[in-house]
């Protein structure tokens, strides 16, 4: 139907083809909401998970407005990853296939020099880390006071690696009229001061997360029990052999921490954090992608933006805050229509996560590691219904047996044992209707 196609949209003939080169049928949820706002001239904030379709719900209109006639930057798209930042740059390439339109790709780990010879000519398009782009602006090889517009692709991890300062730079440097694009998986409560100094009544488009997609994902969980966490996972990385497991932790001292135990325990082992410096990142990443490691330990970086091939395993060391951000880890197996296992640590003070997360679709199966085999436990919820039972059957006794108006020696005795006789027959009863 022409509604529900990118035909509505009335692109130019080379974005046209690019959309069928590319396989593209009907625009994603985001697409539909993003990509009128974003030719309106609006500036929004796009919410939505990893794999809806982000990146091209602003590069299709963005792409679409370059004049290929003005030589001067008019679009510039920061990412906080040169991993991201390739990617993006890739896709630039392949809708301006066959046009005038220049982009070029600027990022940290690369010769600064060589970049500003690149810049005797002006892009159109600039796609890059924001470290890079401010450095190139400050040696005023990169001209971005033509730009007419931003993007800034997952912002969330902009505020987590610290680089939401040289984005504050970049913008300040840019037109008043400026169309500002936000996307993010997560509006942290940090991020919301940047938005609302640069913008004034933005757009906003969110959707929600879907339900896992967990056909070929199976998913267990692990109580810690009285061990310690970093026993528990010990045990378990022996056991599986992966091909690659990820860890995941919620900080970067701690997967440093949980990295260096693993390294003791004599594990090949690598780590994907924001602490690492460009040059460390960069080497750790053609280590993994050349299998030097069977482990890697990492923050919720390596669940968005960083491809990382061949994953079989995903362990959470930590259940996130943000629960959709379980949906960026465990999205990193089963890719391209392999299995995988995702596998989560969890202690009491996880069991409200949990229910959430099984709200979402999942089904867990609840194991443990016993002497180097998996074991299978009884369902969790066994416990948390035996207990409700019991306070139910209590309360019930306890409405049933009245105190009585004349009280005689020995009363409360009578009615102790009228309460426990009524426990027992509601007993008897909720073990035959659970047989």
């Amino acid at each position: 139907m022409m509604s529900s196609s990118f035909k509505q949209y009335d692109f130019k003939p080379f974005i046209m083809d690019a959309i069928d080169k590319l396989g593209f049928h009907a625009p994603t949820a985001i697409q539909e909401k993003m990509i009128p706002m974003i030719r309106k001239n609006q500036s929004a904030i796009g919410q939505s998970q990893t794999g809806t379709g982000k990146t091209h719900a602003y590069l299709l209109p963005l792409v679409d407005q370059v004049e290929e006639e003005r030589q001067q930057v008019q679009v510039v798209v920061t990412a906080p990853t040169r991993e991201l930042a390739k990617q993006i740059h890739a896709e630039v390439k392949h809708l301006t296939d066959g046009t005038a339109i220049q982009s070029k790709l600027f990022v940290g780990g690369t010769d600064k020099q060589r970049a500003i010879e690149k810049l005797k000519t002006q892009p159109q398009i600039v796609v890059g880390t924001p470290g890079r782009i401010n450095d190139l602006i400050k040696e005023q090889a990169l001209l971005i006071h033509t730009a007419t517009s931003i993007v800034i692709d997952e912002a969330d991890l902009m505020l987590e690696m610290g680089f939401l300062e040289d984005v504050d730079q970049i913008a300040s440097r840019m037109p008043e009229e400026l169309q500002i694009l936000v996307f993010s998986a997560t509006i942290p409560e940090k991020l919301k001061p940047f938005l609302k100094k640069y913008m004034e009544n933005p757009q906003y488009a969110h959707i929600e997360p879907k339900q896992i997609q967990a056909e070929n994902i199976e998913f267990v969980i692990v109580p810690q029990k009285s061990k310690t966490k970093d026993t528990v996972l010990y045990q378990i990385l022996t056991s599986i052999n992966p091909y690659l497991a990820i860890v995941f932790t919620n900080t970067k001292s701690k997967a440093d921490e949980v990295a260096d135990k693993l390294l003791e325990k004599g594990l090949r082992v690598g780590r994907v954090h924001g602490g690492l410096a460009p040059r460390e990142r960069n080497k750790m990443m053609k280590q993994i992608r050349d299998l030097e490691y069977q482990y890697i330990v990492a923050t919720d970086l390596a669940a968005r933006g960083i491809d990382i091939p061949g994953v079989s395993h995903v362990i959470n060391y930590e259940i996130p805050s943000d629960l959709d951000f379980f949906i960026h880890r465990v999205g990193r197996t089963a890719r391209a229509g392999s299995s995988g296992t995702a596998i989560t640590i969890y202690e009491p003070s996880d069991e409200d996560a949990l229910n959430q997360i099984e709200k979402k679709g999942i089904t867990f199966k609840h194991q443990e590691v016993k002497n180097g085999e998996w074991v299978t436990l009884n369902d969790r919820h066994k416990r948390s219904n035996r207990v409700k039972t019991e306070n139910e059957t209590d309360q019930k006794a306890k409405s049933l047996v009245r105190k009585p108006k004349k009280v005689k020696p020995g009363y409360k005795k009578k009615m102790k044992y009228k309460m426990e006789q009524i426990k027992k027959k509601e007993r008897r009863k909720n073990r035959r209707n659970n047989n």
